[in-house]
């Protein structure tokens, strides 16, 4: 037999178990821990643990530790990835238990204090909006939420990207993170653990970068610049979003034009959010290519 049809029959044995689907259908909606799948499903931890070793060994989930914690999700690799999306759209959709589990998760996960207080915010919308524009200009296609913080702006334009990840420092910013993401009903999204210095991903693996609100405050801006870079596919670009004052605006588009020039980058003329008593410096830059840089 192909390797392809091999591979269905290795997914379709690793779901023929009710439990087995209840889980994936859960690790569809978001990053889940064992304990909270252990409880939303009433099962012992070691029968969860040996469901969800076989869903992986089968490649339809990833495991993967951020802090104390060990997550599961779908696999985010490309490989089968338009087999894996029909096996799972074939997950029934009205099927009442799967529609118990996800809001006894999203109720243990609000009963945990892991949401976010709403917020009315005008100038936050017309930010937002601002982003928004940059998602018509040109697709975000594998997105990197660098500084992702809470996850306002990667719950935002999680759902416009083919891909996106968000990265912190922050373990309790992730973790709300993931909560509104899961509440949202983003599903191609991943959280991680990451340094801006050194980030853990292979060269040109993003189409989209944002440095979200770090550089202002970083104590080296262009090495984070040059980092963001690296992952940026060809023909990629890389937002600079930046919280300041009035008075700090004109600096930090200054800083802006002197970072992005020591990185080797375009840097389109930077937008600032609103245009009126602004909060926001918004940029985009773009790698200069090999030939600009050669003449």
């Amino acid at each position: 037999m192909q390797n392809s049809t091999d591979l269905l029959i290795t997914h379709l044995k690793a779901l023929a178990d009710p439990v087995r689907l209840r889980l994936l259908a859960l690790c569809v909606r978001g990053e889940v821990t064992v304990s909270e799948l252990t409880e939303v499903t009433a099962q012992s931890q070691p029968r969860i643990s040996q469901h969800l070793k076989q869903l992986c060994n089968a490649g339809l989930l990833e495991r993967f530790r951020d802090g104390q914690f060990s997550y599961y999700r779908l696999s985010l690799g490309r490989e089968q990835a338009t087999q894996r999306r029909r096996l799972f759209a074939l997950l029934p959709a009205d099927e009442p238990l799967f529609e118990r589990d996800f809001e006894a998760l999203c109720e243990l996960r609000a009963s945990q204090g892991r949401t976010l207080p709403r917020q009315d915010d005008e100038d936050l919308r017309r930010l937002h909006h601002a982003l928004i524009e940059l998602t018509v200009a040109a697709p975000l296609g594998d997105l990197l939420d660098i500084g992702c913080g809470q996850g306002r702006i990667l719950k935002l334009l999680g759902s416009r990207a083919q891909r996106a990840v968000g990265v912190d420092i922050d373990a309790d910013a992730r973790q709300l993170a993931r909560a509104e993401l899961l509440l949202a009903g983003i599903e191609n999204c991943s959280l991680r653990k990451g340094d801006m210095y050194k980030l853990p991903f292979a060269d040109g693996e993003f189409d989209t970068v944002l440095l979200d609100d770090v550089l202002a405050t970083a104590t080296q801006p262009v090495a984070a610049i040059k980092e963001a870079r690296r992952i940026l596919k060809p023909g990629g670009r890389l937002l600079l979003l930046a919280q300041a004052g009035n008075a700090d605006l004109d600096a930090l588009q200054k800083h802006f034009v002197t970072w992005c020039r020591s990185a080797n980058l375009r840097l389109a003329p930077p937008r600032r959010v609103p245009t009126r008593e602004p909060r926001w410096l918004l940029a985009v830059a773009t790698p200069v290519s090999s030939k600009t840089e050669a003449a």
